[in-house]
């Protein structure tokens, strides 16, 4: 059996956004593991060249200008079924995202997830790894929680925290800002506080927005009072 952690992989991309698929083509090439067999910006020529071809891995958008990703990973199933799926896509949704999952996807990544590291992501695909963006996970929990009797929905509601906050993973210094939001801090005095520019606040805040799957300060505090991850951010700081 070959050594995954020597083997080099074949990876296929189909991207439409030119500046996305140009950034995702660089991280392949970046790394020594992996070897870039093909790249496209449609369906079309996708499919074609798994006719007559086959991959180690397959990246794949859902939204492509003349057709479905989904479309072309039911045929990469069917035809070359080694060929591990992984979905980049800005839908994130239950339906595209259990669709994906349906047609053969082993792992879904959302476009807004930054902290994304594309290439080591391909690579843990093929070490057995699942990977799904901490929002995609929430809206697969939600989708597939079973119904259960008004006595236990308080314990489930706590299950759910407890597994979405166990999927969400944020830096030491987005765990920091975190806290100091909540506490009402400006992004002034965020940065005064921790030796930042304001535009590196806001870069780590847009990245605990996209985490936490919210959209504005009030929801982040919320969301994470909710999951419980204020209480364990604010002991590690004493």
């Amino acid at each position: 059996m070959s050594d995954v952690n020597q083997t080099v992989w074949r990876v296929v991309l189909v991207e439409d956004n030119q500046a996305n698929r140009v950034f995702l083509e660089a991280c392949v090439k970046a790394h020594p593991q992996l070897q870039l067999a093909a790249s496209f910006g449609m369906l079309a020529p996708a499919r074609a060249w798994f006719d007559q071809h086959d991959a180690d891995l397959l990246l794949v958008d859902l939204g492509l200008p003349d057709g479905s990703g989904l479309d072309l990973m039911r045929e990469v199933h069917q035809r070359w079924p080694a060929c591990d799926m992984l979905v980049v896509s800005m839908f994130g949704d239950e339906h595209n995202v259990l669709a994906s999952i349906e047609a053969g996807a082993v792992g879904y990544v959302h476009k807004d997830d930054e902290a994304t590291d594309i290439a080591e992501t391909l690579l843990a695909v093929k070490r057995g790894a699942s990977p799904i963006s901490p929002m995609i996970a929430r809206h697969l929990l939600r989708r597939i929680q079973p119904v259960v009797s008004p006595e236990a929905q308080p314990m489930a509601a706590v299950a759910e925290a407890e597994a979405i906050s166990n999927a969400i993973s944020l830096s030491r210094r987005e765990q920091e800002v975190l806290e100091f939001i909540a506490k009402g801090y400006s992004y002034a005095e965020i940065a005064r506080q921790q030796g930042i520019t304001v535009h590196t606040v806001q870069t780590h805040i847009k990245n605990l927005y996209g985490k936490l799957a919210v959209h504005s300060r009030s929801e982040a505090v919320y969301e994470a009072n909710r999951l419980g991850l204020l209480n364990t951010f604010g002991q590690s700081f004493k």
